[in-house]
């Protein structure tokens, strides 16, 4: 894969990825996420998400989010447990015009008392909206449980209670402590020549003040498996299984991944979907996923059916993680399963905006981008044994902490 690297005098790296297109992707990744909030805080980094949308020292919202509207580009953002992420999609010959914006939501937004009570009622209506959805609310109580006791167990939204605590001086402290100049990153999918690119994005940042204020990242402890029911308002039952899983620099990572795909990932033939679903007509959604962040990872499985058929879907599901502990994958089998993996891959490349911020992931994560045939030789690399070492080790439900919300009786 096609890239190349420069690093700014105050250690933001500008990242392109050369593409032949009227269109371009471009993103500010800043390696800050809810995970570096302090408890009493939880939902601070979404919230900050929110403000950099608002004033800055030389425009008003309007001129913000029209800014690139108006020129039809698409703006947007979104806060993870460890990133932070502006990014726009736009014709090609406003490259300067994104670069400038971006440069001063980032860096120069004022946070003015009034906006921030205005965002503060926006988000508490949007924590209210999740809690009204079971599927994605049951997600942020399994993570509470996975990681009880630590700040990864944090809801990235935060609860009613503290972002309603939340004040200018925390927002202004937590960009002083987290917004490190050597962990931002501003990546470029277009059709750019890069020394042009490197001259623009030193113009609007490279005067940018160095913060080099460390990280202080606590590894979460590994609790034990909880089995936990809660009654609810609502019509199905919805599970949510799982456990911590491997880092995202664990040399299983890939053969996770491959596993994954295969047990409940994308598509309808993975074997969660084909057997539960298909077979016995059980659950509209299954799927399993697997998250790996710097020093951990999540794994779970995800599934909503009716009450009446709650305990016969976990039972099958049971059924199909026995069978990848117990039994090894055949050649054909393993050969397929990376087939139709590696062929996601390609096809998920075609999203350039995905891929671009995925890069920069990587190039933050590894200070390395693996190219597709790089990923394409680490998932073709996994042998079945190590698919059965891997499964033993994850798929043990004994092991997986459960959470159920189930309708009132």
């Amino acid at each position: 894969m096609e890239y190349q690297v420069y690093t700014l005098s105050n250690g933001i790296r500008i990242l392109h990825h050369p593409v032949k297109s009227a269109i371009a992707h471009c993103c500010l990744l800043i390696n800050a996420g809810s995970r570096d909030e302090n408890p009493e805080q939880e939902g601070l980094a979404h919230f900050i998400e929110h403000l950099l949308f608002k004033e800055t020292e030389r425009r008003s919202t309007s001129q913000i989010l029209n800014r690139l509207e108006l020129v039809g580009a698409d703006l947007n953002a979104y806060t993870t447990k460890e990133y932070t992420c502006i990014h726009a999609s736009f014709l090609k010959e406003h490259l300067e015009r994104t670069i400038d914006l971006f440069e001063d939501i980032v860096f120069h937004s004022t946070f003015p008392q009034a906006e921030l009570e205005k965002e503060r009622g926006v988000i508490l209506d949007e924590i209210a909206s999740y809690l009204d959805q079971p599927e994605e609310a049951i997600q942020d109580d399994f993570e509470g449980l996975l990681f009880k006791g630590h700040i990864l167990g944090g809801n990235i939204l935060g609860t009613p209670d503290t972002v309603n605590r939340i004040t200018q001086e925390d927002v202004r402290g937590f960009i002083a402590n987290n917004y490190n100049t050597s962990q931002i990153i501003l990546a470029v999918a277009g059709d750019y020549d890069f020394k042009k690119l490197v001259k623009l994005a030193d113009k609007y940042m490279g005067a940018i003040a160095v913060n080099n204020t460390p990280k202080n990242r606590i590894k979460a402890p590994v609790n034990k498996p909880q089995l936990v029911k809660s009654e609810k308002a609502i019509s199905q039952t919805h599970c949510v299984m799982g456990m911590q899983a491997y880092p995202s620099s664990h040399p299983y990572k890939s053969g996770l991944l491959l596993l994954n795909n295969l047990l409940g990932g994308m598509g309808m033939s993975s074997r969660l979907n084909l057997e539960i679903r298909e077979k016995y007509g059980i659950a509209y959604t299954i799927e399993s996923s697997y998250t790996p962040l710097t020093d951990t990872g999540i794994f779970n499985i995800y599934y909503g059916t009716d009450s009446e058929k709650a305990e016969r879907a976990m039972r099958l599901v049971n059924k199909e993680l026995k069978k990848l502990r117990e039994n090894k994958l055949g050649t054909l089998q393993l050969h397929q399963a990376k087939q139709k993996f590696n062929g996601q891959i390609a096809l998920a490349e075609e999203n350039r905006m995905g891929l671009i911020i995925s890069m920069a992931k990587s190039l933050m994560d590894f200070n390395h981008i693996d190219s597709l045939e790089e990923v394409i030789a680490k998932i073709n690399a996994v042998t079945a044994d190590q698919a059965l070492e891997i499964a033993n080790e994850i798929l043990d439900n004994q092991q997986m902490t459960t959470l159920s919300f189930e309708p009132l009786d």
